[in-house]
């Protein structure tokens, strides 16, 4: 069994994610969140809220509508331009990604191509349907934009936003007026976008519905290379092919504020999320690969074994003033501003994460198997549960100990009870889920008023008294004790 097969058979036994609808026919792409899911995911998103919230006082988050009218996306070029190049068999009619199956075929990168070179290079390769093994019909771009009828006259035709990030850009006016005009000015936002992807793959790693975090950072282009905090960051190593300071970037045309931006997303993955550095790059993209609206790009990519390599999380972009210019013209509300008796249309820079991708990599970075058991390493800020509670037996008055230990801690941590099985098993269980801390009710408590206490890496156990517990686990949690100095240890 693969990594990633054993990663999904946990992910799906235990309650991270699984196939929406299971019950009746599953459909690629669309995937719900169990409890222990909803957790980690609901824990990455306010460790991003109040990382990236944090960097300005003038970066707050909105919530948008995911539903939103035709003008919106014909003024931001989606209904001409979000495309894919979708091939179909001639003989059992499936439709497939052609970049994809050019990729799949020749191990080169295809994506960008347009419809003239992808056909060429099926061609070339005698790239056939992977399911009957007949040829392919011409390349063609398909709309990945969800339509749906509003009203009840079935007229009023909107879409499913493909992004969140046209939410800032049609809030910026009231915005800015709301914020006394001042820039730079952040709009963040965490919510739903859904594109019509024409034949997902990779899992729970590329999605038809998904969770997307983004902060829209509008400012004034001609202080682009300005940062308040420049000297916090200027001599911080940035890795991409190789490790540069952001003094060094700066040097060769990366503004200043854009390289404190990419200091502060790598200081988020190395030391929030605690991701291993080996595994973390940025990758920048050329003329051919990015946007053409996108000025300077580079994605975020982690080393996921799962998926053999790199692949993006998350994308950090300077997009000109192409979003609010479309915008202006399309919606004939002026969107330009006056700052310091200067009139401009603000420029953006772009802080996009998809947030289920990085739930995925989290699964795949900390996913370990020992001789004795099978289990993620997750760092306690995302560890979907803070502490397991377990009667040692289910009589002589333990459970009744470890009932009330599990209510008062609950108040304050994510905790789960247990009585079911062996300690050894339920150990196991929650060591499985990334849990990092149990605590366990014995005899010995009805004596001294002490628990056992054990951590999941080492596997080391302590004695802890039950009035401290709440103050040591949280000490733990924060890493601000070491766990063999946080009680009396046990041979």
């Amino acid at each position: 069994m693969s990594k990633n097969e054993k990663i999904t058979n946990i992910a799906t036994k235990r309650g991270f994610f699984y196939p929406s609808g299971e019950i009746y026919s599953v459909k690629a792409g669309f995937w719900t969140y169990g409890h222990l899911g909803t957790l980690m995911k609901h824990k990455w998103e306010n460790l991003w809220r109040s990382y990236f919230l944090s960097l300005s006082p003038n970066y707050f988050e909105i919530e948008d509508v995911n539903i939103m009218t035709k003008e919106v996306f014909q003024s931001s070029g989606h209904l001409d331009n979000f495309n894919d190049p979708l091939v179909e068999c001639k003989k059992c009619h499936l439709r497939f990604r052609a970049d994809e199956l050019v990729e799949d075929k020749t191990g080169n990168e295809a994506q960008g191509l347009n419809e003239i070179q992808l056909n060429k290079l099926i061609k070339d390769n005698d790239i056939k349907c992977p399911e009957c093994n007949s040829y392919f019909n011409q390349v063609k771009m398909f709309n990945m934009m969800f339509d749906l009828r509003v009203g009840s006259t079935g007229k009023d035709i909107m879409y499913l936003r493909p992004e969140t990030a046209q939410s800032p850009y049609l809030a910026f006016k009231r915005q800015f007026s709301a914020l006394r005009e001042k820039l730079p000015m952040g709009l963040a936002v965490i919510g739903k976008a859904f594109r019509n992807e024409i034949s997902p793959r990779q899992g729970f790693f590329r999605l038809r519905e998904f969770t997307q975090a983004e902060l829209q950072i509008f400012l004034d282009p001609d202080k682009f290379n300005e940062i308040e905090d420049w000297k916090e960051v200027e001599d911080y190593k940035i890795k991409i092919n190789k490790e540069i300071t952001c003094k060094e970037l700066n040097k060769k045309g990366v503004p200043k504020f854009y390289a404190y931006h990419m200091a502060k997303i790598q200081q988020f993955y190395l030391d929030v999320l605690e991701i291993p550095k080996e595994n973390f790059r940025f990758r920048e993209l050329d003329e051919k690969e990015r946007a053409f609206y996108n000025k300077i790009h580079y994605d975020i990519e982690l080393n996921l074994e799962t998926l053999k390599g790199f692949k993006e999380v998350a994308g950090l972009h300077y997009r000109g003033d192409h979003d609010l210019g479309r915008h202006q013209k399309g919606s004939k509300s002026k969107l330009d501003v006056v700052v310091d008796n200067k009139k401009f249309t603000p420029h953006v820079l772009e802080l996009s994460f998809g947030v289920d991708r990085n739930i995925w990599a989290l699964l795949d970075n900390f996913f370990e198997e020992e001789k004795e058991r099978t289990l993620f390493k997750f760092p306690h800020k995302v560890s979907p549960i803070d502490v397991a509670i377990f009667p040692l037996v289910k009589k002589d008055g333990l459970p009744k100990i470890a009932k009330e230990i599990f209510h008062n801690l609950r108040e304050n941590f994510i905790a789960t009870y247990d009585e079911s099985g062996s300690i050894g098993k339920m150990y196991r269980r929650v060591d499985e889920i990334g849990c990092p801390f149990m605590i366990t009710i014995d005899h010995d408590t009805k004596e001294d008023d002490t628990v056992t206490l054990r951590e999941r890496e080492s596997m080391q156990q302590i004695r802890v008294k039950i009035d401290e517990l709440e103050d040591t686990i949280r000490k733990l949690l924060n890493k601000e004790i070491q766990f063999e100095k946080a009680g009396k240890k046990l041979k």
